[in-house]
């Protein structure tokens, strides 16, 4: 019941911000589009209910969690099966040196960085800078990357059969709503929810595990526990924020036990006050984040590249 209640709270201001903005557009209020900004944040609060569905902790039903992430994903523009996949190699590897790839945002050792050509370089600051990891690579990652299974498609039929029926699915509603407010009501009105969205959840995952004291280790020193606690941020936002959020902010504790539902997190925090300023940055911390660019192994810490310019041997 709890669960249900929060998909409640959740998808009916989403779809009440979502009709009052279109009306304010149809009507050339066009200071309605200041609604798509909450509209957002409720999108984003909708794929947490979609990761927990892939952890299978909102539901103890399996099928009912399956069932509705596949549903949530149509308006997430995210595969489910799919993504469940990849996420779940990126829990059981994350913090790992030897096991990126997959569900990561890509990170480079200083040596590995060195070793790269001048083009290579470019290429690797450039995937690197704010404009393109915040802009527009979350537009790419949602409306287009998605919509291929890239990274598994050599890995059975399940991946494409996830992404093609989820890449059908997303004709519907989006025709649908065409019919019913027209072309442009819809765009104007989509187009910004859905970037705002996808930036913040960027956001949220890259400050997750990019922060100056995270953990990487080689695959023989690596354990889980450490890098959940230690290679995870306690993302200690504002109440509001943490709320619209879902609370991923605690997100050392989700890797230490993802079937915890995230609407329980703050309990754990709560009972075990140990836990608090484990690996914790704050919302004005985790701007500084952005510069932290290289994983230096030597003083096992993120830099920038700034600081490897200076480091580095004449």
């Amino acid at each position: 019941m709890r669960s249900v209640f929060e998909i409640a709270v959740t998808v009916l201001p989403f779809a009440l911000l979502w009709a009052l903005a279109v009306f304010a557009v149809q009507q050339e209020f066009y200071w309605g589009l200041l609604l798509t900004i909450p509209a957002a944040g409720f999108l984003v609060r909708l794929f947490i209910l979609q990761h927990d569905c892939g952890h299978g902790s909102l539901f103890t039903e399996r099928w009912l969690n399956n069932w509705l992430g596949r549903l949530i994903g149509v308006f997430t523009l995210t595969p489910y099966d799919y993504w469940k996949r990849t996420h779940a190699v990126h829990h059981a590897s994350a913090g790992n040196l030897d096991r990126r790839g997959i569900g990561d945002v890509d990170t480079k050792t200083v040596e590995e960085y060195r070793a790269l050509s001048t083009w290579q370089r470019f290429l690797y600051r450039l995937y690197r800078h704010p404009v393109v990891m915040f802009g527009l690579g979350p537009a790419w990652l949602f409306v287009c990357q998605y919509r291929l299974p890239l990274g598994l498609m050599r890995a059975g039929a399940q991946p494409w059969i996830s992404t093609i029926t989820t890449n059908l699915a997303i004709v519907l509603p989006i025709a649908l709503m065409i019919w019913l407010v027209g072309l442009v009501p819809f765009l104007l009105v989509q187009v910004p929810i859905t970037l705002l969205a996808a930036t913040a959840g960027v956001w949220l995952f890259y400050v997750q595990h990019q922060f100056e004291d995270t953990h990487w280790s080689k695959d023989d020193d690596w354990s889980f526990q450490q890098a959940a606690l230690h290679g995870s941020s306690h993302y200690d936002l504002p109440l509001p924020l943490r709320w619209i959020t879902g609370n991923i902010g605690i997100h050392h504790v989700h890797h230490l036990a993802a079937k915890i539902p995230f609407y329980r997190l703050p309990e754990v925090i709560r009972d075990y006050p140990e836990l608090k300023d484990v690996s914790r940055i704050t919302l004005f911390q985790s701007l500084g984040c952005v510069k932290l660019t290289l994983w230096d192994e030597e003083s096992r810490r993120l830099i920038s590249f700034r600081e490897e310019r200076v480091a580095r041997p004449q």
